[in-house]
């Protein structure tokens, strides 16, 4: 018996006592629609740079790629995008190398010995396997996009050939350190409010959890007459004691429905809109989508990277659906000819003073700079709305806090005065 039978993800084929296995991996893909939507499907493929190209083929732009499902033998071996401070240092060491004269292979060796067993060292390991293959760097980095964005791999690209690759790289590694300074800023200014909100939790479960509790069995003892407010702090009282399993689980149910239901086309694009529309939160979710997607596009342009290409992979830095379609859109007008401030202005999202000076820069050929420019503008704007966040937060918070505590122990010494006054 000879021939392929196909089994599923398995095709065996036998020709004498040879038998092949092969098995397809599962990967799920974020990629473009040609009608502008952004979605998640999965996709089986020998490799993901096969895959990609398919999918590039059949007219979808493709913005990342992960491995998903099992393998023959066993659970497949995960292998995580980099952190954002591990995939910085990994850079600067790159960069260093790089510009020391070495050969790309004696760099490879170099990182390799450097870098602790792990995902980041296997990956490595594969990357030199193929560069001494003949591959070029850029290429070995895309074998692997869940390691390495799409962005980062069009920059090294872009550098290869162009011949200054230590020139892009010292771009992007500038690039990179000033996302992460304005994402610990976000982090940080967040950190405390979100503290204070767990205190304030944890403070009132304790209070309806055990002091409330004790409070009502001496009034019941004592068989008197409590006014409203201490009646109503004792049935939520009672009512959390009773049904806390029902309402963590009810709680938990919410969440993971919440969450099911972002991750749906509809869902996403109504939780986005949401995101832009809310009062403050609006504004500051704008700032920081117009201050990301120019300091990527600004390092992409300066790489050398054609505008329409730029554009499409900057599209993605706006992480919403709604803008993310707007842009889309925007690029269509900007492959039919239309000037790149104009595309921009079609968008209806990005403010009138970003969009002047985007104008003046693509008038005076020197776009890159004033995109890094409006950049460094919306990222101050970001990091004032942030210190007034932080600013008004806190103290709501802590007067919320300090208002329901008072509520609490009033409702449970009202009756304590009432009684002390009966008794005079």
């Amino acid at each position: 018996m000879s021939g392929p039978l196909s089994l599923g993800y398995f095709r065996l084929n036998f020709s004498g006592f040879m038998i092949v296995m092969q098995v397809m991996s599962s990967y799920v893909c974020k990629i473009g629609m040609p009608d502008g939507r952004i979605v998640e499907k999965e996709f089986s493929g020998d490799s993901s740079a096969l895959l990609r190209e398919s999918l590039e083929e059949q007219g979808f732009y493709v913005f990342g790629i992960r491995k998903k499902g099992w393998s023959l033998f066993g659970a497949e071996k995960s292998r995580t995008r980099l952190g954002g401070r591990q995939f910085l240092t990994f850079n600067q060491e790159l960069l260093v190398l790089i510009r020391s004269g070495l050969p790309i292979l004696k760099v490879l060796d170099t990182l390799v010995e450097r870098t602790e067993p792990g995902g980041l060292r296997s990956v490595l390991e594969e990357v030199r396997t193929e560069v001494r293959g003949g591959a070029a760097l850029s290429e070995a980095f895309a074998r692997f996009p869940g390691q390495f964005p799409h962005l980062y791999i069009a920059s090294i690209q872009a550098g290869e050939r162009t011949g200054d690759l230590p020139v892009t790289l010292l771009r992007f590694v500038a690039y990179q350190k000033r996302v992460e300074a304005i994402k610990a800023k976000v982090k940080a200014a967040l950190f405390y409010p979100a503290l204070l909100s767990l205190m304030a939790g944890v403070v009132l479960v304790f209070l309806l959890t055990f002091v409330v509790p004790r409070f009502t069995q001496v009034y019941a003892d004592a068989a008197m007459e409590l006014p409203l407010l201490t009646r109503l702090l004792m049935g939520v009282a009672s009512f959390f004691a009773d049904y806390y399993l029902l309402l963590f689980l009810g709680a938990a149910a919410l969440v993971a429905f919440l969450r099911s239901a972002v991750k749906t086309e509809r869902g996403r694009n109504a939780f986005d809109q949401l995101r832009l529309q809310l009062p403050f939160f609006g504004g500051l979710a704008r700032d920081y989508a117009v201050s990301s997607f120019c300091r990527t596009l600004s390092t992409i342009l300066a790489g050398g990277i054609p505008i329409v290409s730029a554009f499409r992979m900057a599209r993605g830095t706006l992480n919403n659906s709604v803008l993310e379609r707007r842009a889309l859109a925007a690029i269509k007008h900007v492959e039919e000819g239309a000037g790149f401030s104009p595309a921009l202005e079609k968008m209806n999202f990005f403010p009138t003073i970003a969009l002047r000076m985007i104008s003046v820069g693509e008038q005076g050929g020197s776009l890159p700079d004033m995109l890094s420019d409006v950049s460094e503008y919306y990222e101050g704007l970001v990091e004032q709305r942030l210190e007034q966040l932080t600013s008004i937060i806190e103290p709501l918070i802590m007067m919320a806090m300090g208002v329901l505590i008072g509520v609490i122990l009033l409702a449970m010494y009202i009756p304590i005065f009432q009684l002390a006054g009966t008794v005079q």
